[in-house]
């Protein structure tokens, strides 16, 4: 017996049963042959007839037939310019409010906001997933504009930065990064 084959496409083995029963042979066989041939989860068996069927009443194309079904409108370049205004608005719109605004459902909304426009909720906030080129362009000037202001060991006295000490009180200090607070911007 032959090794099943592993990797194969639903119009490949259509095509053998199509072959198949164009030379005759009977769908029962056809059937043994394809699970022998792509292993037992290719085609199941009323499918193998089903198709037998179609190819008996004189059908030739091997792909799907088109859905019937509601056509998918709302999600266009329309809705997603206007999900995007609103949520740069007011980054903390949810998306009930959205759909209710703009009378699209709020399935559609939440495809164009979490798939199309790629924003995630944080701390109740619409944020991008990921960072654009610009976002990280600005990230890395801002470092650098950082990094030019921190003054080099070199004992200059003029570099000292006023800060707020341990005990709320003002002090100077000498160091640039002691007075740096770090986090997430909508922490702040």
């Amino acid at each position: 017996m032959a090794t099943p084959i592993k990797e194969w496409s639903k119009l490949e083995v259509r095509a053998v049963v199509r072959f198949l029963f164009s030379k005759g042979i009977k769908p029962s066989e056809i059937h043994k042959q394809i699970a022998e041939t792509y292993g037992e989860g290719a085609m199941s068996r009323s499918r193998v007839y089903q198709w037998c069927t179609w190819f008996g009443e004189g059908r030739t194309s091997l792909g799907d037939e088109p859905k019937s079904g509601r056509p998918k409108t709302s999600t266009n370049e329309e809705n997603t310019t206007r999900v995007d205004e609103l949520i740069r608005c007011d980054r903390r719109m949810k998306i009930r409010e959205i759909a209710l605004k703009l009378k699209i459902p709020k399935s559609t909304v939440h495809e164009i906001v979490h798939d199309t426009l790629g924003y995630r909720k944080v701390s109740a906030r619409w944020v991008p997933k990921m960072l654009t080129e610009d976002h990280k362009l600005q990230r890395v000037a801002i470092s650098q504009h950082l990094l030019q202001r921190c003054p080099q060991d070199n004992g200059d006295e003029d570099t000292t930065h006023v800060g707020v000490g341990p005990g709320g009180d003002f002090q100077a200090n000498n160091n640039l990064f002691d007075n740096l607070i770090t986090g997430d911007k909508t922490w702040v």
